[in-house]
């Protein structure tokens, strides 16, 4: 196990890192600095610094790291069109790279040696954290306590808090593990476990239920530039502020419920459901956009980048070389892809409603029904002729041959 003088823990005012403060000073000896970042998750944050200091940090730093996330994490991922499974839209995903760099910044302020997180065993998170963190700060010491210590169940990190006198909310109403920020809401865990079992309404903590939702639908106007959000119904904002708005609209209208089983990097299947409002509405609009506005062979090959970068995403690989040189193809294609897209909202559906750009693609002059001057319907028999021209010899040798 080791000694650590000084240790950066990745916090979040939960039963889980609450409990590895004294369980870091017991086993490493170490000081304990608390990092906990708000991605946009209702906290009352001084109420976890409080309890990050009563539960034995020396320190306990509060990050406001939203906008940051919605720009430089949320918005390459949007501009990718990247979807883990054609579901998932990746929330918790390229939250946790954006968590290790600042782990690793206050790490290297601070003088630490070592860096924490209580990430488990069985999930994808531990393989984020520590890819972030290896990627950023190769020589940094990492500890994963769901790894090293004899606690096996949540039971048991109870018992070890009230042992050490910390204070512990714990409840039964609400039998979720939950992942949240401004982006999504995950849950995973209770009756959820069981494929066959619907969600139940009151997983639902961010979005209204198809039934909840009005009777009557709405709509929403998202303006793009350069394939990333600027106004929603023509007024200007943040990226955040944006994003706030369209959760709002969408949570509204009962859209973006995600119910996935879904393939684990460490090998299993989980299953798992998102709340993604405003997530949901942003990337059906980016994917209208490009509809008009990308030419068929640049669509169909970001299309298979939009497949590698979700799974890089997933993967934890985030500062990897690999993703550097696909956001730069990506970033190339969507310069072009400015405009509106009108969308109607019903019970939980997105429903397409128009889209307009400068850059757009589509000619009512080449695609009309009705007579036109500018083509020549007899040109496309010599085309056919010569595209086909590979299945005509193939048939022609299988003639020849008597197969």
């Amino acid at each position: 196990m080791g000694k650590a003088n000084k240790v950066v823990l990745a916090y979040s005012g939960g039963l889980d890192t609450s409990v590895i403060i004294p369980w870091l000073k017991e086993n490493y000896g170490a000081e304990v600095i608390a990092v906990c970042v708000d991605l946009g998750q209702p906290e009352d944050y001084d109420a976890v610094e409080k309890k990050a200091i009563k539960s034995g940090a020396s320190k306990a730093y509060i990050v406001d790291a939203k906008e940051e996330f919605v720009k430089d994490y949320v918005w390459p991922t949007v501009k990718a069109g990247a979807v883990y499974e054609g579901k998932y839209l990746l929330g918790t995903s390229f939250a946790r790279p954006l968590i290790g760099k600042i782990l690793v910044d206050i790490a290297k302020k601070e003088g630490a040696d070592a860096i924490a997180h209580g990430a488990t065993g069985k999930g994808n998170d531990q393989v984020r954290f520590e890819l972030a963190i290896k990627a950023l700060a190769p020589n940094m010491k990492i500890i994963a306590p769901w790894r090293e210590w004899d606690l096996k169940s949540r039971t048991d990190c109870m018992e070890y808090a009230a042992k050490h006198d910390i204070p512990v909310v714990a409840t039964k109403s609400h039998p979720y593990s939950m992942d949240q920020n401004v982006w999504h809401l995950s849950h995973e865990g209770g009756n959820l476990e069981n494929p066959a079992n619907a969600p139940k309404d009151d997983v639902y903590l961010v979005t209204h239920t198809p039934e909840q939702a009005p009777d009557e639908a709405g709509y929403v106007t998202v303006s793009f530039k350069d394939g990333v959000p600027v106004a929603v119904d023509g007024q200007e904002g943040t990226p955040l502020q944006l994003l706030e708005k369209l959760n709002e609209i969408g949570a509204h209208y009962g859209v973006g419920v995600v119910d996935i089983v879904e393939n684990r990097l460490v090998g299993m299947k989980s299953r798992g459901v998102y709340e993604n409002p405003g997530g949901s509405i942003i990337m059906y609009a980016h994917r209208e956009l490009e509809y008009l506005c990308l030419d068929r062979a640049t669509y169909h090959y970001k299309e298979l980048i939009a497949n590698k970068y979700a799974e890089l995403v997933y993967d934890g690989m985030w500062f990897a070389p690999l993703m550097s040189a696909l956001q730069a193809f990506v970033d190339e294609t969507q310069k072009t892809v400015t405009g509106e897209v009108k969308l109607k909202l019903y019970k939980g559906n997105i429903i397409s409603a128009g889209a307009t750009s400068p850059y757009s693609l589509y000619s009512e002059d080449f695609v009309t029904f009705e007579e036109d001057d500018v083509y020549n319907q007899a040109d496309a028999a010599g085309f056919i002729n010569l595209f086909g021209l590979p299945l005509k010899i193939n048939a022609l040798m299988k003639e020849k041959a008597g197969k």
